[in-house]
């Protein structure tokens, strides 16, 4: 069977830094694939592949040499290096500079000023020869190495800019993929295109091409099962293995009674019916809500969940013969934050239901399509599949569902509460159009009663919280600032039209230092 061809890329090596992720989305963004492997394991990297390499920022010193070992074949290769952060100050040592402790730590924006010209900085610096960059370091480099040319500076770190543009190295103190850094992607252009000479190799459609075939030579003639939960990534999943496979394919739907309201009625219609697809709809809705009466734990909740649906669906899946292989609409961001990538220092937020999933006794083969692509490219990739904007365009769902935006004990009741609450906060904001600027939104139940006045009555009933954010990729977001008359409006519908409310509060937090997500 004939293996696709391999990506020629720009390699992140990762070394830690909360923004390397945004590192790889902003070279795709460029049109470029890009990747990201771990400083831990760069056994296997082919030469051939690469058009450059960036080395990530992170929260290690270059002088620390118990706790890192640097791979110094890195420098042997024949392609250019930038260096981001960490990743600048490690250049610098590696080719005989010096690095130190600062006295003043620069983190935030900094002032940056240039020195010299340089086809790194291109239409980076403004007419004055300046820039803001965003900075977030407790070291410096103070000694350049030889044949280095400093291309620009600030006022607490002289050398900001370095380059040695004969062995095409070059080496930035700040973080340029951030959108608090001006320019921050013009930098980063002149890096692909004008010292890497990379060509555009990454596009929806590229990836749409690249991924059916992919999935066809891996399944063959096999069956291949999916578990579909009508959320973008399992919608996205399912449709390309039918473009891919067929008939091959076998959907299995699991209603666990935690979806938004009437979301069953409508994956069903939307799958089964319209698209054709060979889906078996089991509603377990009784059964897990017994199995989650009187937990409260949140990674209690997350297990049971998780175990009951692994197991319905090891139930149903085995009623179908011959089947070797299970569909998972796993992203890059999952992997990376399980660590299963990078293997860096950050730790364990919560426990990831789309990983490791896969059901030991049923031994089958994974099939992961969507492994390598952030959350914006899946739903550009589901576009390109003719799936409905309406299923695209839709805010991440957890995969635990309402019982990790409940927190405390699940009820029946509450469930019911919770679906009526999150249906109007939704509806209102497509009203409003607000829907599609928003990446996440959703109502939470807290499991708090407050005293309030309805009429003459006194109530005493549940407090809803909203949480809207703004994000790229849901690594970091920021609140939503809506209008204080949308928000008196959501909550007047909220309290007028479900019994069980009297009191709706905004989350205001960012992330970090909250999660998205309540549990």
């Amino acid at each position: 069977m004939k293996r696709p061809t391999k990506l020629k890329k720009i390699l992140i090596i990762d070394f830690g830094s909360q923004f390397t992720q945004l590192i790889a989305r902003r070279i795709r963004e460029l049109g470029v694939f890009s990747e990201i492997v771990s400083h831990k394991n760069l056994k296997n990297i082919d030469q051939n592949e690469l058009f450059g390499l960036i080395l990530s920022g992170g929260p290690l010193n270059v002088y620390q040499n118990k706790k890192i070992k640097l791979n110094k074949n890195i420098f042997t290769f024949d392609c250019p290096i930038l260096g981001i952060c960490f990743g600048h100050q490690m250049i610098s040592k590696f080719y005989g500079g010096h690095v130190k402790s600062s006295k003043t730590r620069e983190f935030g924006l900094a002032k940056i000023k240039k020195t010299k010209n340089s086809i790194l900085t291109n239409n980076f610096f403004d007419k004055k020869n300046l820039n803001n960059v965003w900075m977030s370091h407790a070291d410096h480099v103070t000694k350049i190495p030889k044949n280095f040319k400093k291309i620009a500076s600030t006022k607490d770190s002289k050398y900001t800019i370095i380059e040695n543009s004969k062995l095409k190295r070059f080496g930035v103190q700040f973080h340029p993929e951030v959108t608090h850094t001006m320019k921050g992607m013009i930098l980063l252009k002149n890096f692909v295109f004008k010292i890497c000479k990379a060509k555009k190799n990454w596009s929806s459609k590229h990836q749409k091409n690249n991924l059916i075939k992919k999935a066809k030579n891996q399944i063959g003639k096999d069956k291949v099962i999916c578990a579909l939960s009508g959320g973008v990534d399992s919608s996205v999943v399912a449709q390309l293995l039918n473009k891919s496979v067929g008939k091959q394919l076998k959907c299995i739907f699991v209603n666990t009674g935690l979806l938004r309201k009437n979301e069953e009625k409508q994956v069903v219609n939307t799958f089964k019916k319209k698209l054709k697809i060979d889906l078996i709809y089991v509603n377990a809705e009784k059964l897990f809500l017994s199995k989650l009466r009187n937990v409260e734990d949140p990674e209690k909740k997350r297990k049971i969940i998780g175990n009951l649906f692994i197991k319905i669906f090891e139930k149903y899946a085995k009623k179908i013969k011959n089947v070797k292989f299970l569909a998972q609409g796993t992203l890059y961001p999952d992997l990376i934050e399980s660590k299963s990538v990078t293997g860096s220092q950050t730790s364990k937020i919560k426990s990831h239901h789309n990983v490791g999933g896969l059901p030991k006794k049923m031994k089958l083969k994974l099939v992961e399509p969507l492994r390598l692509l952030f959350k914006d490219e899946v739903r550009k990739l589901g576009l390109e599949l003719k799936l409905s904007k309406q299923i695209i365009s839709r805010h991440p769902f957890p995969g635990p569902g309402l019982a990790i935006r409940m927190p405390g004990q699940i009820t029946k009741e509450k469930i019911k509460i919770l679906k009526e609450a999150d249906h109007y906060f939704i509806n209102e904001l497509k009203k409003e159009n607000l829907y599609n600027k928003i990446w996440q939104a959703y109502a939470a139940l807290l499991p708090v009663k407050t005293v309030g006045v309805m009429g003459d009555n006194r109530t005493y009933d549940y407090i809803c919280l909203l949480r809207a954010i703004t994000s790229s990729d849901g690594m970091t977001a920021d609140y939503f600032d809506f209008s204080k008359k949308f928000m008196q409006n959501v909550s007047n519908k909220i309290i007028n039209n479900i019994k069980g409310i009297n009191r709706v509060v905004y989350d205001v937090t960012s992330k970090p230092p909250s999660t998205i997500e309540l549990e």
